[in-house]
């Protein structure tokens, strides 16, 4: 089963209909989860830039060891590269195909792209920002994350319903 946002919104649906049956309970329920939300949110998130960047970013991962932001821009077919420290797109990496995931190995300095239109997972280096190698997956590749502990990088591919294990060849 695929969750999607019309899942999402559907569900949503049902839940307020759910709570028009049942409007007493619906009312406590609500006033009681209101207050616990806005007690716990009060002040401590804040949004304190918006940086643009390409065509329908579908995902976003931070280096922290380089102070580095990368998004997915799916419609583009590229990935952004943002300073944390100007909060400005420093470069844009070409080359990959409908990307829908982005994760990094701070460890090493790369980053993976989840390529939705050809199958793909796109290596891009860090340092360069050039796509080093394109690794064949299964159907449409969306997240995708990075265990450095394993050594490995994890992709989930949606319309095969698998796990591809990514890791680095032995020398």
């Amino acid at each position: 089963m695929r969750f999607t946002q019309r899942g999402a919104m559907l569900t949503a649906v049902a839940t307020t209909g759910l709570a028009l049956a049942a409007p007493g309970m619906a009312a406590a329920a609500s006033a009681s989860s209101a207050r616990g939300m806005a007690h716990r949110a009060k002040g401590c998130i804040t949004v304190t830039a918006t940086i643009p960047v390409g065509r329908a970013p579908e995902a976003v991962t931070a280096d922290p060891k380089t102070n580095t932001i990368y998004t997915a821009n799916e419609t583009d077919n590229a990935v952004s590269v943002i300073s944390t420290r100007t909060n400005t797109v420093t470069a844009t990496i070409p080359g990959v195909s409908g990307p829908g995931g982005v994760a990094v190995n701070p460890k090493t300095s790369t980053i993976y792209a989840t390529n939705e239109l050809d199958g793909t997972v796109s290596v891009i280096s860090g340092r360069t920002n050039i796509v080093t190698d394109t690794i064949h997956v299964g159907s449409v590749p969306r997240g995708v994350a990075v265990d450095t502990k394993a050594k490995a990088t994890y992709v989930a591919n949606l319309d095969s319903d698998t796990v591809s294990v990514l890791a680095a060849c032995p020398k």
